[in-house]
Formats: C-alpha cells, sequence, structure tokens
C-alpha cells in the first residue's frame, strides 16, 4: 500500500508540470520522462532478470537525469522524486553491476549528491546546518527517502575516502541512519534497522556503540520485513562470522536459501534478494 499512495503523490505532481507548458511535443516533457524513466526502474511487472535488468537500470539513470535537467525549480516534489530516485538507482548501480573502484566511487558519489541536493530542496536544511553544523540538519530533516539513500550512498563512498569517513563521515552515516529510522522504521524492508545493523556490527567502535548493538535491529529487520533477504546476509557476514558464532551464520545463509526457492518471497524485492542469494552462496562457499 505504501508504494501505491507514493505513486499516487508522484502522479498528482507530474500532472502539475503539465501547467508550466514544457514540452508539449513529449520529447521534452520531464512528465514523460519520468514515467519511462520509471517503467525502466519497474522490477514487480515482469519476471526479474538480474543480469538483464542492468541496462534497465542505466535507461532509468539517464531519464531521470534528463528530466532534472528541465525540470522548474519550483516542482520541488518531482525535483525531490527523481533525486531520491537518482541517489537509490546509483547505489543499486554500483553495489549490483559496477567492478572496478573507480565506476563504484563515481556512482556512489552521483549517488550521495543527489540524495544531498533532494535534502537542500528544504530552505531549513541549509539553515540548520549553517547554525549547528551537518549533522543537526541530518537530524531535523523529515523525507525519509533522501536521509537514508544518503546514508546509504555516501557510506558506499567513504570506502573510498578513509581519511573523511574517520574524521566524521562514519558519524554522518549514522545521523542519517538514526534519523531514517526516527522518521518510519519500515521504510524500503524495514531499512533503517537493515542499516543500523550493518553499520553497528561494522564501524561500532566509531560511533559509540558496541557491536551486540547490531543484533536487535537485524533480528526487528527480519521480524519487520522477513522477505527481504539482505537483512539475513548482512547479519550473518558481518556479525555473526566475526564474532565467531558459525551456528548463526550457518542458520542464517541456510534461510536465504531456503526462501529463495519461492518465487514468491524472491519476487517480494526482486533486486535485493537477487543480490542476497548470490551473496550467501558466495560466503556458504568460503
Amino acid at each position: 500500500m505504501r508504494k501505491l499512495l507514493c505513486l499516487g503523490g508522484v502522479l498528482l505532481a507530474l500532472a502539475g508540470i503539465g501547467t508550466n507548458g514544457l514540452g508539449s511535443d513529449g520529447a521534452t516533457d520531464p512528465g514523460v520522462l519520468i514515467a519511462e524513466a520509471d517503467r525502466h526502474f519497474d522490477r514487480w511487472s515482469e519476471a526479474f532478470d538480474f543480469d538483464a535488468y542492468e541496462t534497465q537500470l542505466r535507461g532509468a539513470i539517464e531519464l531521470w537525469e534528463e528530466a532534472l535537467g528541465i525540470l522548474p525549480a519550483k516542482n520541488v516534489q518531482s525535483r525531490s522524486y527523481v533525486l531520491n530516485r537518482l541517489a537509490q538507482a546509483y547505489f543499486e548501480l554500483g553495489v549490483g553491476y559496477l567492478t572496478s573502484s573507480r565506476e563504484k566511487e563515481t556512482a556512489f558519489e552521483q549517488g550521495k549528491d543527489a540524495a544531498l541536493a533532494s535534502l537542500r530542496l528544504d530552505p531549513t536544511f541549509d539553515q540548520t546546518k549553517d547554525a549547528s553544523g551537518f549533522r543537526a540538519a541530518l537530524r531535523s530533516a523529515s523525507d525519509v527517502a533522501a536521509i537514508f539513500w544518503y546514508g546509504n550512498t555516501f557510506g558506499q563512498w567513504l570506502n573510498y575516502h578513509k581519511m573523511t569517513a574517520i574524521l566524521g563521515g562514519v558519524r554522518d552515516v549514522a545521523a542519517s541512519f538514526e534519523r531514517a529510522f526516527e522518521l518510519d522504521e519500515v521504510f524500503d524492508g524495514a531499512g533503517p534497522h537493515r542499516a543500523l545493523g550493518s553499520l553497528y556490527a561494522q564501524a561500532h567502535f566509531v560511533v559509540g556503540a558496541a557491536r551486540e548493538d547490531a543484533v536487535p535491529h537485524f533480528e526487528r529487520c527480519i521480524e519487520l520485513a522477513p522477505d527481504h533477504l539482505e537483512a539475513y546476509v548482512s547479519y550473518a557476514t558481518q556479525y555473526a562470522r566475526p564474532t565467531g558464532d558459525e551456528g548463526l551464520f550457518d542458520a542464517l545463509l541456510a534461510t536465504v536459501l531456503e526462501k529463495a526457492a519461492d518465487p514468491a518471497i524472491m519476487a517480494a524485492y526482486p533486486f535485493y534478494n537477487a543480490l542476497a542469494v548470490m551473496q550467501a552462496r558466495d560466503a556458504t562457499d568460503e
């Protein structure tokens, strides 16, 4: 239901674009471009093929970028929608398909820049940043999609910028995920729990948490979104194995492979579940 409600809001926003007199021929109409990008991004209407989806994802990015270039500044809702989609798409391109470090770094940088641009559409974001700092601005932001995808893309980008990570970047990621959790713990398949679990498991010493603080977030994510398989893999590889709990590690990965046999489960989160199954098989073979 949440997805349908979001789509309805976007359709209303796109309907408003037409009143600006942009591109009556359709070729340069941002509404047409966004709708076509959304069709490329759609992973639910037909059987999902992970390898083939890369072309669709790249096509969606190209169309959203083109639409963003001609969207009037006053169409804030539509610009926010496109920027948030771009942040997510660049993240998925980076984690799912790119292989070279340079390509990954570039994709994550483009994603974080899109998410930050979305956050800055709210004038109070920069006002808060100037008055109280960037982390305070993140903690007062209200667009959960922009906040969540900023944390994800920036967090991945930090893998290529270790000094930035050490000097406060990881704490910015924590602020993003903690704020997303406050706003909507079930967003994107309980994504804030999944993200906080991963963060605490891997960087607890940087953000002032304990590694064990990851456990309730992973378990709550699995409780809220049992068909989102990424949480099981992250729980296994980022917490269970590093802490020497091989029993938990094996059980979590076995659950992923068992659930993967159910087409309905795989179809619930097609991209992430396909990626999780590949990661589970790799981890099992190690």
